[in-house]
């Protein structure tokens, strides 16, 4: 897309037929009021326009004489490959606007040209082209400023932690992140690691919730073959495995005291003794520990040690909750957006504005953890390219507008039969895509795994447009 500023959005409308080029401004001028129309004759003369004018939609006629359609077309994918084009084809070259949009294009229309459905595809196209320019300039806003590996957000809160975040990185200091679940303590985790002197050694993530308590020590520091029953090797252990680098230690706030005792022992000798050894290991490894819990009422109940608790907190890095940083949310709304369309491989969408405002205006309980979801929902089960308020499912909050207060978006509550037929469909889709997933794709497997017939199944997914040879 050109670089200039589209206040009024502009549309270039290229032909070499002069009546179709002059009787097509002036429908515009009535239909769409909102835009200003310029014309160009041939390819060429389309491309010098974009050089040097502000181009939001370009509607251009594949075959003009001597100039290729298509062959304008590649030249402005590969310069202004945002630009939104629309090609004009007559009946006998569908073949060739079937290309043009393998090439790039984003939409064709046939001629003769139906006024009504032109104008409504050009709003459209209009509509993509502010959407892209609006995300474009939000990722030029955060590309200059201070920016941390894999964060996304530019508010006065995150770039804060920004600055916290790589001053930290700059000191060898033990340090505890906090904040609620979904703020995306392992991304900050990593990212200190990343920016540290420790960024080409091994970087080891440990969820200690997930490993049961009477494993979680032989699992953190090792043992020697036969120190117990079934030891038939020795094992490492995921400290000696970091030696060098970092390891941290999510959610600490859960490992038993018992442990607490013994990782105190590291943090101030920094050596491990392995199960069954006797003799300790000197290890180098910094230790960046996280939690969601509340570690003083803890210390309080007796189920952490204050001195432990000392220990990890030299630094304290807390991670803003969405609600805090509700400025971000368009920005990492459209990010999420743009990286699910790529993992589903579904052609790329974009959010209207009243679904921005849904999703800046939610309270988001789970965070950044909640907004992904919602996003991998809406973009699995929206059949538009235009996401709306309607297909995120997510709960007007109540906010005051002077006057008492009321829902924000009254709008976006879903009819019950259609809030229905996507849950149908949400939970349709969701179970075919497990059972192909499970099958490999071998539709009749699936078939009897689901006690379906393979002809009720391909049914199925010929319904919901699912390709089994996507899964094998």
């Amino acid at each position: 897309m050109s670089n200039h500023n589209l206040t009024l959005p502009n549309i270039l409308l290229v032909d070499d037929e002069p009546d179709l080029l002059t009787g097509l401004q002036r429908s515009f001028a009535r239909r769409l009021p909102d835009a200003h129309v310029v014309t160009a004759s041939s390819g060429e003369q389309a491309l010098d326009i974009i050089d040097n004018q502000s181009i939001a939609l370009v509607l251009m006629d594949i075959m003009m004489g001597e100039s290729n359609g298509l062959e304008t077309l590649d030249t402005i994918q590969d310069r202004f490959p945002e630009l939104t084009v629309v090609m004009m084809t007559g009946y006998g070259t569908i073949e060739l606007a079937v290309d043009a949009i393998r090439r790039g294009a984003w939409d064709f229309i046939t001629k003769p040209l139906d006024l009504d459905i032109l104008s409504r595809l050009l709003a459209k196209g209009l509509e993509r082209s502010r959407l892209l320019l609006e995300n474009q300039s939000l990722r030029n806003r955060v590309g200059e400023s201070d920016v941390i590996p894999n964060f996304i957000g530019q508010s006065p809160v995150m770039q804060q932690l920004y600055k916290t975040i790589k001053t930290s990185a700059d000191s060898e200091y033990t340090i505890l992140i906090r904040g609620s679940s979904g703020t995306g303590k392992e991304i900050c985790a990593r990212a200190i690691h990343t920016l540290s002197k420790r960024s080409n050694k091994p970087f080891v993530m440990v969820n200690c919730p997930a490993i049961p308590e009477h494993l979680l020590e032989s699992e953190l520091f090792g043992y020697r073959k036969g120190a117990f029953t079934g030891a038939d090797r020795d094992h490492a252990g995921l400290f000696i495995k970091a030696d060098g680098g970092t390891i941290c230690l999510d959610e600490i706030g859960d490992i038993p005291v018992g442990l607490q005792i013994k990782l105190l022992r590291v943090l101030q000798d920094q050596e491990v003794k392995q199960l069954g050894a006797e003799t300790s290991i000197k290890i180098n490894v910094r230790i960046i520990s996280s939690t969601n819990a509340d570690l003083e009422e803890k210390i309080r109940e007796g189920k952490f040690r204050e001195d432990l608790f000392y220990r990890l907190e030299v630094l304290t890095l807390r991670m803003p909750s969405l609600l805090e940083i509700a400025s971000d949310v368009p920005l990492l709304a459209n990010h999420f957006l743009k990286n699910v369309c790529i993992e589903l491989g579904v052609i790329e969408k974009s959010f209207s504005k009243d679904a921005l405002q849904a999703l800046s205006s939610h309270s988001w309980p789970g965070n950044i953890r909640e907004l992904q979801n919602v996003i991998r929902r809406a973009v699995l089960f929206s059949k538009e390219e235009t996401i709306g308020a309607r297909q995120l499912m997510i709960e007007s909050p109540l906010v005051d507008t002077g006057a008492g207060v009321t829902h924000a978006e009254d709008a976006i509550i879903t009819p019950y039969k259609e809030a229905k037929d996507i849950c149908l469909d949400s939970f349709t889709r969701q179970y075919i895509h497990t059972l192909l997933t499970r099958s490999h794709g071998n539709v009749s497997q699936a078939a009897r795994m689901s006690a379906l017939t393979r002809a009720a199944l391909q049914k199925i997914m010929r319904r919901y447009d699912i390709d089994g040879n996507r899964f094998r």
